[in-house]
C-alpha cells in the first residue's frame, strides 16, 4: 500500500492497495491516521466501517489480491469515501434490499452514509459513499458513553448498584465490566481484542489532540 496524495484546494487522499485481508487492516489504520491529519477524528468509526467493508466487497466479488484504491476526500460538510477497482460489475441496492451479488457491506453502507452510489469508469468502476460531518463528537460521546453506562450498572450489575459508594466510583467499574465484555464479544467473532483496544486508543489520541 502507497502514501497518500493530498492535494488542494479540495483535501484530498489516495491510498492504492491490493484486495486481501491482511492490507485492509492497514488501509484501515491509513484513513483514520489520514482524518487525524486532516482534524475530524470524530469521523473515525464511520469512516473504519466503511473502508473495512469496501475493501471487502471488493476482495469477495472482484477476487482477492486484485490492485484498487481508497480515496478520501474532504467535501466541507461532507467526506467521501471511494473505491475504485477494475471490474465493471456494479452492485444494486433497492427498497426491497440488496440483491445478492452486493453483499453484507452494502447494506451496512446504505445504513451509515448519507448518501452512496456507483460509477461506470474507463478501466472499471468506482463504489463511493459520503457521511455527514458534524461537530461536537467529544460531548456526544460522552453524553452517550454516560447513557450507556447507567443502564449497564442498573441491568448488567444490580448488585453494584445497590452498594453504598459514589455515583462516580460505580460508573467507574460498570465501565471496566463493559470494556471486558466488548473484548469477549470481539473474540468470540473472531476478531483481536489487542486490535480492537488499539483502534479505540488510536481515536481517542486523535479527537483528545484535536480538541486540545
Amino acid at each position: 500500500m502507497l502514501g497518500c496524495e493530498v492535494t488542494e484546494p479540495r483535501p484530498r487522499c489516495v491510498l492504492p492497495f491490493e484486495a486481501a485481508p491482511a492490507e485492509v487492516r492497514l488501509l484501515r489504520r491509513a484513513a483514520i491516521a489520514q482524518l487525524g491529519q486532516w482534524g475530524m477524528p470524530i469521523a473515525a468509526d464511520e469512516v473504519a466501517l466503511l473502508v473495512t467493508e469496501l475493501a471487502t466487497n471488493v476482495i469477495k466479488h472482484v477476487g482477492e489480491g486484485v490492485a484498487a484504491t481508497l480515496i478520501l476526500e474532504w467535501r466541507g460538510e461532507r467526506l467521501r469515501v471511494e473505491v475504485h477497482d477494475k471490474s465493471r460489475m456494479v452492485p444494486s441496492f433497492n427498497a426491497e434490499g440488496c440483491q445478492e451479488e452486493c453483499g453484507r457491506g452494502l447494506h451496512l453502507i446504505g445504513g451509515l452514509a448519507a448518501d452512496w452510489g456507483t460509477m461506470l469508469m474507463a478501466a472499471g468502476k468506482a463504489v463511493w459513499c459520503e457521511i455527514l460531518l458534524e461537530e461536537g463528537g467529544a460531548c456526544r460521546r460522552i453524553e452517550r458513553a454516560l447513557g450507556v453506562l447507567e443502564g449497564y450498572r442498573r441491568e448488567g450489575y444490580p448488585v453494584m448498584a445497590a452498594q453504598g459508594r459514589s455515583k462516580a466510583v460505580h460508573l467507574e467499574e460498570a465501565a471496566v465490566e463493559l470494556i471486558a465484555d466488548l473484548l469477549h464479544w470481539t473474540a468470540s467473532q473472531g476478531q483481536d481484542p489487542d486490535d480492537v483496544l488499539d483502534r479505540a486508543q488510536t481515536h481517542y489520541e486523535a479527537e483528545a489532540a484535536a480538541a486540545a
